[in-house]
């Protein structure tokens, strides 16, 4: 039994830990959606999407902010603003925006990836960065842009190395995009505002349907010229909305209500690794769970089964064959993570 059959039998899943994109608005995000004032956005009528905009772009130190569908809406707008046809950019080899994007850079903007190698925890050195660097030479691409990730798989970058890895860059007149899909995890893990995280970046994208709960949407912020541009790309790849403050609106309550919280999810993650290394035949390291991941390691030909002896008792888990990651949310409380510990040990016992 997998999700489909779940919800074709009317039986919702109770525990979901595939990702915190799963999240569902709470009664009071939904309360403020169905009261929030709208206009046309492609007209920049709808007060609430302005707000949010202009909120975000506080939280992060920027100019301005723009409002878009997704995250991965968001890095694409970003990464089209920053180049042209023909150039290069430089980014980890496994980023989202590397991985899991679909290459749309290269395929709506005719711009080449060039992947840096990263260890473990989605790090990669200045020197890295340096070397990558194409020469002044007609034979080579423009190298034009580095893209950051915090957090990485749940791993957080502190201030001072991305700060090393934007001076590198810097250094060689290459702007700087950061995705921050998870940025608010990092921010709360490192006890600093998100705005120092970003402060060197000229770009920044952050998600409100993960962590924060909202059911959608992206805020791309940075300077007034860049979010001028990256308006225009927005509409280029069909992102233009019209009365979307009913979705804004969520991401405005989220940001009021749902960044503190995010400490309740990388607590409970501890408490999953804790009890999950008690489990025979279970691994996990739990001095790599800095946030809202944790990354179990089964035996091998362990996991379909696991998952569908989990799936029957409306418990779903991702994929992998023998590694799994499990993510908290706002939907997972101390007692789904004591529920899943429970019913993993019993299928291994």
């Amino acid at each position: 039994m997998v999700y489909q059959d779940l919800i074709q039998g009317n039986k919702m899943p109770h525990i979901d830990m595939r990702s915190d994109t799963v999240t569902k608005p709470t009664t009071a995000m939904r309360d403020a959606m169905a009261n929030a004032e709208v206009g046309d956005d492609v007209y920049g009528d709808d007060p609430t999407v302005n707000a949010l905009q202009e909120r975000v772009a506080q939280l992060l130190g920027k100019e301005a902010g723009l409002f878009v569908a997704s995250g991965t809406q968001a890095n694409l707008v970003a990464l089209l603003s920053h180049c042209q046809r023909g150039d290069e950019l430089l980014v980890g080899d496994c980023f989202h925006i590397h991985r899991y994007e679909a290459g749309g850079v290269s395929a709506l903007g005719g711009v080449m990836m060039s992947a840096l190698g990263t260890d473990h925890r989605g790090v990669m050195r200045p020197s890295d960065i340096t070397d990558a660097i194409k020469p002044d030479d007609l034979h080579c691409p423009i190298s034009r842009l580095l893209c950051l990730e915090n957090t990485v798989y749940g791993y957080v970058h502190d201030v001072e190395h991305i700060n090393s890895l934007v001076a590198a860059a810097k250094a060689r007149e290459l702007s700087v995009h950061l995705d921050g899909a998870r940025l608010m995890n990092a921010a709360v893990k490192l006890g600093v505002p998100a705005r120092l995280i970003v402060k060197a970046v000229d770009s920044v994208s952050l998600c409100l349907s993960k962590g924060l709960g909202a059911p959608a949407g992206s805020v791309l912020s940075g300077s007034r010229a860049f979010i001028d541009r990256a308006r225009r790309m927005r509409k280029l790849v069909g992102g233009g909305m019209r009365q979307v403050g009913i979705i804004a609106a969520a991401g405005l309550y989220a940001l009021d209500h749902h960044i503190e919280r995010l400490a309740e999810d990388h607590a409970n993650a501890l408490r999953l690794a804790d009890q999950l290394n008690c489990i025979d035949k279970v691994e996990v390291k739990k001095d790599l769970v800095e946030t809202n991941m944790v990354f179990m390691k089964l035996p091998d030909g362990s996991a379909e089964p696991l998952r569908k002896y989990l799936s029957e008792r409306g418990i779903l888990l991702g994929g992998g064959e023998r590694t799994i990651r499990l993510v908290t949310h706002l939907d997972v409380d101390v007692d789904a993570v004591d529920q899943l510990a429970i019913e993993i040990n019993n299928f291994f016992g």
